[in-house]
């Protein structure tokens, strides 16, 4: 009996698992609380897997993919799940991986999430930037900040995303969803046009370029909440991208320009859980102070640090942080932690101190 693309999927999701892998030569494989996990099905072929994938397409994303090679999109099985689709080619063969998005947006409280994403979220204007690696949960915590703002504030939300993976529901405010591919053409073509729409906040999915940033940072300094992504580890690389994806002769103004929008930057990790399955996220937080901004304008990044760590009255927080009280709560072990943690040596040290580890553990993690 040929495989079934909604009967793996179904599987996956009752095996609490987020992604589906499908690569030709070996059989299907599930990631299921952070880790890769091989299925017993079949090794799929390049004809088999062909069979699993092109019943879903439009007859035009059949010819992006087969011209373009790569293909986002998002695909729904009623009473199951959403997800989130990113098809491609690799050693010819075409490929696919399928994220589960879960069918009701959780909630900042829910996830877990620092009390200071709140007061974020209900910023009236500038620029908030969500940043991590792939896979690190970014678009389900601006979910979860878009979910706040929509229970507690009359606005007009717009989401441009590629593609849509949460759907929202109006309550307080009305959300307009575009979709990018079916929708608009790109993330640039509709920030060209967004401040017509008479937007409180808007969502960009990605900054993934030179164009979007540029429009983005426009949309936040003309009197918008824009929320956003990037694929940085923290606060000073972050900022440092966005600078460096301008020319040279630009970067003063655009340090000019990020520095009087940007309100904070949220970067965060997740982490497996010990208490029971599942993963949470473990976040380093910078609210932009005046001094914050007086060092973004000269350039003057590496002293952020030192901002953050004394800014917990605002609710800042360093990542390494955010591990240790995880820990120290019982929810992640020390050892998971200190895989993600960004400073290992003050990491040890702090952990020491709060008795979480043993001086010999210390020593034994010092010499490794």
């Amino acid at each position: 009996m040929a495989l079934q693309l909604d009967e793996i999927l179904k599987d996956l999701v009752q095996r609490e698992g987020t992604d589906l892998h499908l690569k030709v030569g070996q059989p299907p494989f599930f990631r299921v609380h952070g880790r890769l996990v091989k299925t017993d099905y079949p090794v799929l072929t390049p004809q088999s897997i062909r069979d699993l994938i092109y019943p879903i397409l439009a007859d035009w994303q059949i010819q992006k993919l087969e011209t373009q090679l790569e293909l986002d999109l998002a695909y729904e099985i009623p009473g199951v799940s959403r997800f989130r689709v990113n098809l491609f080619h690799q050693q010819g063969n075409l490929g696919g991986v399928f994220r589960v998005i879960p069918s009701r947006v959780r909630t900042i409280d829910e996830l877990m999430l620092p009390q200071v994403l709140k007061k974020i979220a209900m910023l009236r204007r500038g620029l908030v930037l969500v940043t991590g690696p792939t896979g690190s949960g970014k678009t389900t915590t601006l979910a979860a900040m878009v979910d706040y703002i929509n229970e507690n504030r009359r606005a007009h939300i717009i989401t441009i995303e590629e593609p849509i993976e949460y759907w929202h529901q109006d309550k307080q405010c009305s959300i307009t969803q575009r979709e990018v591919g079916v929708d608009t053409e790109s993330y640039a073509e509709a920030l060209r046009h967004v401040t017509r729409q008479n937007p409180d906040v808007i969502l960009v999915g990605e900054m993934r370029d030179l164009e979007t940033i540029s429009l983005a940072l426009h949309a936040a300094e003309t009197g918008h909440l824009v929320l956003s992504t990037v694929h940085t580890i923290d606060a000073p690389q972050t900022i440092d991208r966005i600078i460096d994806a301008f020319d040279p002769d630009r970067q003063p103004q655009v340090r000019v320009q990020l520095a009087s929008t940007l309100q904070a930057v949220i970067s965060q990790q997740l982490v497996p859980r010990c208490d029971k399955p599942g993963r949470v996220a473990a976040m380093e937080i910078m609210i932009v102070t005046p001094a914050v901004r007086s060092l973004i304008r000269q350039g003057r990044t590496d002293q952020i640090y030192s901002h953050i760590k004394a800014g917990a009255d605002i609710g800042c927080q360093l990542l390494d942080d955010h591990l240790l009280e995880w820990v120290k709560k019982g929810v992640v072990s020390f050892e998971d932690a200190y895989m993600k943690c960004s400073n290992p040596l003050e990491f040890r040290q702090k952990a020491l101190e709060m008795g979480l580890i043993s001086s010999e553990q210390a020593a034994a993690l010092a010499s490794s």
